[in-house]
């Protein structure tokens, strides 16, 4: 008679327990990296959809976007295909904002509370929403592209476009994470805010301890620069 050789019913059961285990230790660092890979990957893509937006605007035109440019949302909405138009963040009506993808209620007298959908770059403190409500629209990837345009008397305006790179239902909603912000020149060029002549170029703006509602703001640059950037965010 020959005699074979197995494993018995325990070893067979210690096996799997292992395996459990360091499938449990290995797969939340997995599903973290592949997410953090997709928000670079679409953090580019983003950026690329925003510069040929501006530069067939240009082609079109004859001029480049700036901040004195008037109807922003709707000179770009020509040249990028869009799933949806949030109309502005900060409404007259409270029927207008229920409309909006991100509402702002800062300026309506409403009794509604400012969404709470975006934190800062460490997750301590809710954005400023009033930097990101004066146009916003859905493009055809999911992203939602948020609008800023300030203008000021006797001193030069403003234009921010921001990116939530992976759609405003998808978490982290973090600015830094996936919420990216960029800044069109005087010139026209569109540069990641956090590179030397932005408005949000310093660390106080891309920080694990800042408690500025502002933070995240100028982290853009070190995203599309720093290869370990999506590495290291903090938790």
């Amino acid at each position: 008679m020959y005699k074979t050789n197995g494993f018995t019913l325990a070893e067979v059961l210690i096996t799997l327990g292992i395996i459990g285990i360091v499938a449990a230790m290995t797969l939340p660092t997995v599903i973290n990296n592949s997410r953090n890979k997709q928000l670079e990957a679409g953090l580019k893509r983003s950026y690329s959809l925003i510069s040929q937006a501006l530069d067939l605007y240009q082609a079109e035109i004859g001029e480049r976007i700036t901040p004195d440019t008037k109807g922003v949302k709707k000179q770009l909405l020509k040249y990028i295909k869009t799933a949806r138009d949030c109309g502005q963040g900060s409404e007259s009506t409270e029927e207008a904002l229920a409309k909006v993808c991100i509402p702002n209620y800062v300026n309506t007298g409403s009794t509604e509370k400012n969404s709470t959908k975006y934190k800062t770059f460490n997750g301590s403190t809710n954005i400023n929403l009033g930097y990101f409500d004066d146009g916003q629209f859905v493009m055809t990837d999911g992203s939602l592209v948020l609008l800023e345009n300030r203008i000021f008397e006797g001193r030069d305006n403003k234009l921010y476009i921001s990116v939530d790179v992976n759609g405003f239902n998808k978490n982290p909603n973090r600015l830094g994470h996936d919420l990216f912000m960029f800044q069109i020149d005087k010139k026209g060029k569109l540069l990641p805010m956090g590179v030397e002549g932005t408005d949000y170029n310093n660390t106080d703006f891309c920080s694990p301890t800042s408690t500025s509602n502002m933070n995240g703001a100028g982290c853009t640059y070190n995203a599309l620069t720093n290869k370990d950037y999506f590495k290291n965010l903090p938790k």
